[in-house]
């Protein structure tokens, strides 16, 4: 069993930033969004005024059972195939996001089929050597393997944390992923909604039906209860999945903002609030995904999505981009000056707030 201890935000840093947002110079509330990262990241930190020095990113990949069902529009090697290139650190939208924004970028293997030890990927924690079962007629994954990765990813945050990282990423690389993303959404919310399902790669009319179909039947199949995030995770989720969810309880556990990129993370964000519902107050959101299930998701964990780029492509690609928007956050809410500091009159703003 999953059992963590979270403190909530810090309300004392939380309001002196709410304070000193209103005394920069500008009018109050003119800066929206990035006055509310600010004064969130000071909750999270105890500090008014911060600093992104350290980056990481975590791809974590892994195949999944259920693509012999059809769901995905491309071959399942591509798993293996993208892995080593994102581990080459040449080629892949991660790759250049991540060094375009002073992001280090870590490559995992869960569970990649015929992938043996390469270069840039670390394998010492490959937990399925053929990925996941297919969740149409089995469970995913055991208990047992659910708990030991999610163990795994807050094991990953803690060792961040000693290395002084100051914001954490998380994405994913697996075919078909987002028939058990979408599977994990609705098994969390309670329900069977097929508008939920998106077309994840791109599907044929006829192939989108039946990963419509797919979905319903194993939820109905497993009937998984909606409040055990290790249940649903057994029954329909990935390796990849799982793994997110413990970076998410790591965050919050260890106090380091994190990322939530597309329908696979926000997937893995809703489950880790099933255990730890405070972890939802670590998380920023950076875009919001085209797939359906993850506005149903970012709606139950309301989360705002920084972005509307109309991102579908998976690998944490959104995570670098919010990174550099929380960092100029940070940089206004530190450097910017406050009408007292520059002798301004602001006799006038009382009547504002």
């Amino acid at each position: 069993m999953i059992k963590i201890q979270i403190q909530p935000l810090d309300a004392d840093a939380m309001t002196a930033a709410r304070k000193r947002q209103n005394e920069l110079l500008k009018p109050p509330g003119s800066l929206g969004g990035l006055e509310e990262i600010s004064i969130q990241f000071a909750g999270i930190t105890g500090k008014v005024k911060n600093k992104i020095s350290k980056k990481i990113h975590f791809v974590f990949a892994s195949d999944h059972g259920i693509f012999d069902e059809g769901v995905s529009a491309s071959p399942q090697y591509f798993t293996r195939v993208l892995t080593q290139l994102y581990a080459s650190g040449n080629g892949g939208a991660i790759n250049e996001l991540c060094k375009n924004s002073g992001v280090e970028l870590k490559i995992f293997d869960l569970g990649v089929k015929n992938l043996s030890e390469y270069h840039g990927v670390d394998s010492s924690h490959k937990f399925m050597p053929e990925g996941t079962k297919n969740f149409l007629h089995e469970r995913s994954m055991t208990i047992e393997t659910a708990e030991r990765v999610i163990k795994f990813g807050i094991a990953l945050v803690e060792n961040a944390k000693r290395e002084n990282f100051d914001i954490i990423g998380a994405g994913e690389v697996g075919m078909g992923n987002t028939t058990p993303a979408a599977a994990c959404i609705m098994a969390a919310l309670g329900g069977r909604d097929e508008n939920l399902v998106g077309r994840g790669g791109g599907l044929t009319d006829e192939a989108f039906e039946k990963k419509k179909k797919v979905i319903i039947s194993a939820l109905n199949f497993h009937n998984p209860d909606k409040d055990d995030a290790v249940e649903i995770l057994s029954c329909v989720g990935g390796l990849d999945i799982a793994a997110m969810t413990g970076i998410f309880l790591g965050a919050a556990l260890y106090r380091i903002p994190v990322v939530v990129d597309g329908v696979i993370s926000i997937a893995a964000a809703l489950l880790a609030s099933k255990i730890e519902p405070l972890s939802r107050d670590f998380m920023f959101a950076s875009h919001r995904s085209l797939e359906p299930a993850y506005s149903a998701a970012a709606k139950k964990l309301n989360l705002k999505p920084f972005l509307e780029l109309d991102m579908r492509l998976g690998e944490g690609s959104g995570c670098p981009l919010a990174m550099q928007i929380i960092d100029d956050a940070l940089a206004v809410m530190s450097n910017m000056k406050t009408f007292n500091e520059i002798n301004l009159e602001s006799e006038y703003r009382k009547e504002i707030f």
